[in-house]
Formats: structure tokens, sequence, C-alpha cells
């Protein structure tokens, strides 16, 4: 199946031109100059094999702060029309609350999500989710590309990090090359790079994907993480 008609709820949005063409060239250019680049890494560390590439981090990076700050604007705006198409994405592993008539608390249900303005929405994606950390990837044509099929969610992390993962995002820095597609297994659906489009999908083993590899010219990607906030913060100690 392509990525233009989905015949069914596959949990898989994509929003086109959460990023302009312009701001796009100017981070590939920024991408292609920078000397912080390194072999892209999969959960166990650097094996090309399963994932070539050459990646840079943004987290804590200075020099790229207006970048990280673009990207995760782009994202939340994506973020809030996704939780309004499928609200269950937080009410149903949250089991949400608020205020109802006389003040007694009621469970949040799917039609009140959908019904809330961005402003409202906003505030409780903020209060049950947060940003991951987003690494640039640049596939040289013919050569990179993450052709293992794998999920989002890795319990390796002592910290639990990488099993707060709740939806995964691709913002498509550039296109004008053939194949190097989003491809999920069981969805049968594949998501063609769209020069500032952004990709959201559920992390668990469901949405088993790869990344193919990009044939005429190098393929330019941001890709980060949806997490759930740490228990800590949303129930307390």
């Amino acid at each position: 199946m392509s990525d233009t008609a989905p015949a069914r709820d596959d949990f898989i949005q994509v929003t086109p031109g959460v990023l302009d063409a312009a701001t796009c060239a100017t981070i590939v250019a920024r991408i292609r100059a920078s000397q912080a680049l390194r072999p892209g890494e999969v959960g166990g560390g650097v094996y090309p094999e399963l994932k070539h590439s050459r990646d840079l981090s943004l987290a804590g990076n200075r020099d790229w702060a207006d970048v990280e700050q673009a990207l995760n604007v782009a994202v939340y705006g994506g973020l809030l029309t996704y939780l309004r198409r499928w609200p269950q994405a937080l009410i149903a592993p949250l089991m949400l609350q608020q205020p109802g008539a006389g003040g007694a608390l009621r469970r949040l249900e799917a039609d009140d999500v959908a019904a809330m303005d961005d402003r409202r929405l906003g505030e409780l994606a903020r209060t049950c989710l947060r940003p991951g950390a987003i690494n640039l990837q640049w596939y040289r044509a013919g050569e990179g590309g993450y052709p293992y099929w794998h999920c989002e969610l890795y319990p390796r992390d002592p910290q639990c990090e990488t099993l707060h993962r709740h939806l995964l995002w691709t913002v498509y820095l550039n296109d004008g090359f053939d194949a190097g597609e989003t491809e999920f297994l069981f969805q049968r659906r594949k998501v063609a790079p769209r020069t500032g489009d952004l990709l959201l999908a559920p992390t668990a083993f469901t949405h088993t994907h790869r990344g193919n590899r990009p044939q005429g010219g190098d393929k330019f990607i941001a890709t980060s993480w949806i997490l759930f906030q740490r228990a800590e913060r949303m129930f307390g100690r």
C-alpha cells in the first residue's frame, strides 16, 4: 500500500509541509558542512549492516538550538492533530480525569479530547508527554539506509527512557531521489519522503519498520520520539 490512501486506521499519520522548503534546505546544508557527524547507531551500538548513516544528535548542542526548537514546534502541531484523530493515545494508557458537573471528577472520553481547543489539548499533552532527543541523519545514495526491521521500544536502558517512547516521528528534510521510503511491515505501507513532511506512528512492535536505501540522491531526515512523562512527574512519588 502506498502512503497516499490508507484504507483503514493504521495509526500512521503524515502531515504535509510542517517545515517550509527553505528551512529544510538550510538544515541540509548545515548537516553537509558539519564536522560533528558520527556513524549512526542502533540500540546496541554501531552496526552498519543494520543502519548505515551519518548522524548528529541535537541534545544539549547549543550550535543547533535553533534547529531543535524549529523541529519541536513543527512536531507539536502534528502531535495535536494526531491526538484529535486518535485520542486513545492519551486516554487509554492514563485513565485521565477532569472535573465534571458539581466538581466531581469524571473520566475523559475520546469526544472530550477531540472537542478541546489547541490551548487545552496542548496543556494536556504537555502534562502527559515530552519531546525526545532529536537526531539528524544523512543517508548516502546507494549505500545508506536502515534496512533492519525494528521498532522503537528497547529494554536495555537501565533508566527505562527507551520504554517511555510512545510515538516516533520523522521530518523529511529533502526529496528528489528514488526509494528511501519509511516502510511499515504489518501495515504494508511505504511512506515516501517529501520535503517538510512529518511522519508520526506508534513505537511498539505493531509498527515494525525500516528505512529503505535512497537511490539517485542522498536522503536527510530529522527523527525522534514523543515520550511519556516519567511517573514521578505525573503521579508524584
